[in-house]
């Protein structure tokens, strides 16, 4: 009998998803999950145990994602601040705009050139791009998708409606070359989840989809993990209040909040709390670069 099988029943456990979907409660993933955060072996181990012992049948995945975060947290925040990844993103929202900025930035730091929100001219209509990017004289335009809820997924439909924006564009700079915004290639950039048939239509057009989990290597959560650009929405050592206050006075980066002690003030972060952010931000970007 394994270890994802429930220990005093010889039972599986089913657990409910955010999406309300009934599945096998699986040990593995949740290993995976807190290794991704870095924990050592042996705080994995002891947060699975924790949790096996208190697994019960129609346990919400977000229950448990708390528990985990919140034992996490206990050992070393940075750890719970890796954890918390991806209810990091969605707390960007609810509107997508700071995501789009969030990409930019993953962008440039990949040596893009980008602009935001830009209006471009089609053959047929004018497109609002949400990022458009540059480099080494190649374009690219990204839409980005960016859902408040963990069940949520881009299907196909998202992908053909990217598809068709780059077409009217594409349309328009080919057949006058010199009118303005050119575009080599469309991608689609979303926070959670892609559709089996959003993945197959845009490999098969050829259009670059980034989701949370795929692909392997380019995943929305590796390209952020490897990069070190966090959002600041991570950060254990800030309240929402405060986190809020400093999304809306332009920061959105772990990084941009280096070195700014009146910033940190002004939201009402203590002199003493200014040292543990500090401390939280600087080894929780400490993570090596990755080249698109």
């Amino acid at each position: 009998m394994t270890r994802d099988m429930d220990k005093r029943a010889g039972q599986e456990i089913f657990i409910v998803k955010a999406s309300g979907e009934r599945e096998r409660f699986s040990e593995a993933k949740l290993r995976l999950s807190l290794e991704k955060s870095s924990a050592p072996p042996k705080v994995v181990e002891d947060i699975v145990n924790h949790i096996l012992g208190e697994l019960r049948e129609g346990m919400t995945t977000s229950e448990i994602y708390r528990h985990a975060f919140s034992l996490l947290k206990n050992y070393h925040p940075p750890l719970a601040a890796r954890y918390n990844l991806k209810r990091a993103i969605m707390e960007l929202g609810p509107e997508g705009y700071l995501f789009e900025r969030f990409v930019g930035e993953l962008l440039k730091s990949k040596g893009f050139k980008v602009e935001m929100g830009r209006p471009v001219e089609g053959f047929c209509v004018t497109h609002e791009v949400d990022v458009a990017g540059e480099k080494n004289d190649y374009h690219i335009m990204v839409e980005c998708k960016f859902h408040n809820s963990p069940g949520s997924k881009s299907d196909v439909k998202v992908a053909l409606y990217v598809q068709a924006r780059f077409e009217d564009i594409e349309r328009k700079w080919r057949a006058q070359p010199g009118h303005g915004q050119k575009f080599h290639e469309a991608w689609l950039v979303t926070n959670t989840k892609l559709t089996s048939d959003a993945i197959r239509y845009g490999t098969c057009i050829g259009m670059k989809v980034i989701g949370w989990n795929y692909p392997n290597e380019e995943s929305l959560q590796n390209l952020i993990e490897k990069s070190g650009l966090h959002p600041l929405t991570c950060l254990t050592t800030l309240n929402n209040s405060q986190k809020r206050q400093l999304l809306n006075q332009g920061a959105i980066l772990c990084k941009d909040l280096v070195g700014k002690t009146e910033l940190l003030k002004s939201v009402g972060v203590s002199q003493q709390n200014i040292s543990k952010v500090a401390r939280e931000i600087d080894e929780l970007c400490q993570k090596p670069t990755l080249s698109f």
